[in-house]
């Protein structure tokens, strides 16, 4: 199965942060499934970690480098997900949880997230 790690999830994945529940490092380590990081999730650690958010443990360079020793792949943000945004209902604000919602519609993939709010875009979202 692909799934699609939203930002704090793969944080807390590469930080092995007690947050993140055991089911999903279950689903993280499974040989069966692909685990996948939108660099739109690179970009907001960027953006925030240069703002001196505390959400942010790490650099946008230091993520990149976790993912990739970790064997996850990269996914990028094509033309196609950033249209597919205007699609959506205006049921999130938050711009990078729309750009990974439309990447998971559009692959299509699992998006695991602890946000509750994303649940409302069906049945591809999975929250922890």
């Amino acid at each position: 199965m692909k799934l699609l790690l939203d930002t704090h999830i793969a944080l807390w994945a590469i930080t092995d942060d007690p947050k993140l529940p055991q089911s999903v490092v279950s689903l993280i380590m499974s040989p069966n499934n692909e685990i996948i990081v939108s660099v739109a999730s690179i970009w907001e650690i960027s953006i925030k970690h240069s703002l001196g958010r505390r959400s942010m443990p790490v650099s946008g360079n230091e993520a990149l480098g976790y993912f990739q020793e970790a064997g996850y792949r990269l996914l990028s943000v094509t033309a196609e997900h950033a249209a597919y945004v205007d699609t959506l209902p205006p049921i999130h604000a938050d711009p990078f949880d729309r750009i990974l919602i439309a990447q998971a519609i559009c692959e299509p993939m699992r998006l695991i997230t602890h946000d509750a709010l994303l649940s409302e875009y069906g049945e591809l979202v999975m929250v922890v």
